[in-house]
């Protein structure tokens, strides 16, 4: 990794991903809410968002969410807010579990030698989190927050500021302890979402993490998967 690895990227697109990243840690980390969908509608989200060249053949995630946010009622929100719960929350085991010990852990438990790996990972990155909800430090969406903060750190480090270990912390980030697991995670949201706002976001989240992959040139790392 190297300098010329940021600039190849662009500050555009680094503006990009960390928009995404934003979105898409606040869509799993939190219960959806009407201010939630309203956003989205206001800022066509839907329409914006970028297709990305590792997208599915098929119809792509924009096309279920854009079909879900037309049809859009208010009355519709506890049926959205089951889905998120039914997905990944509760009550009874979420259906995709969103940390990452459900799936690198034999025994599937919270705080396991994977999560520890990334506390150890986050310690030595000076990486801390401040959050509304405590959340198990390897959530899907806590990866999205730190990927958030990483970009913003890209784009506005200074000039004359060595990018070489930003870009190592984000390429690590990604092969060793997110894309293990994370498409496993997405593939049980496409197959039990209830909604297409859930089937949309899981198909356009995996379509980021391919191009993100694609771009810091990941070679995610084999993990056997338990579940």
């Amino acid at each position: 990794m190297t300098e010329n690895n940021v600039a190849s990227i662009g500050v555009d697109k680094l503006e990009e991903y960390q928009s995404i990243a934003r979105i898409l840690h606040n869509v799993f980390c939190f219960y959806p809410n009407e201010a939630l969908i309203d956003s989205f509608i206001e800022n066509d989200v839907a329409q914006t968002w970028p297709v990305f060249a590792e997208s599915a053949p098929e119809q792509p995630g924009q096309f279920y969410l854009q079909r879900y946010l037309q049809q859009w009622k208010a009355n519709q929100l506890t049926e959205l807010q089951l889905d998120y719960g039914n997905l990944y929350f509760g009550p009874g085991e979420p259906k995709a579990i969103p940390q990452g010990s459900a799936y690198l852990g034999e025994e599937q438990v919270h705080f396991d030698v994977s999560t520890l790996a990334l506390v150890d990972f986050y310690k030595q990155h000076k990486v801390e989190f401040k959050l509304d909800m405590p959340q198990p430090v390897d959530h899907m969406g806590l990866f999205f927050s730190v990927l958030d903060s990483s970009f913003q750190r890209l784009i506005g480090a200074d000039p004359h500021t060595n990018k070489d270990e930003l870009m190592q912390f984000i390429y690590t980030l990604l092969q060793k302890h997110f894309t293990p697991w994370a498409g496993r995670c997405l593939a049980l949201s496409e197959q039990h979402a209830n909604t297409d706002f859930y089937l949309g976001i899981a198909k356009m989240t995996q379509a980021f993490i391919n191009e993100l992959t694609s771009t810091f040139n990941v070679l995610p790392m084999p993990r056997k998967l338990h579940r």
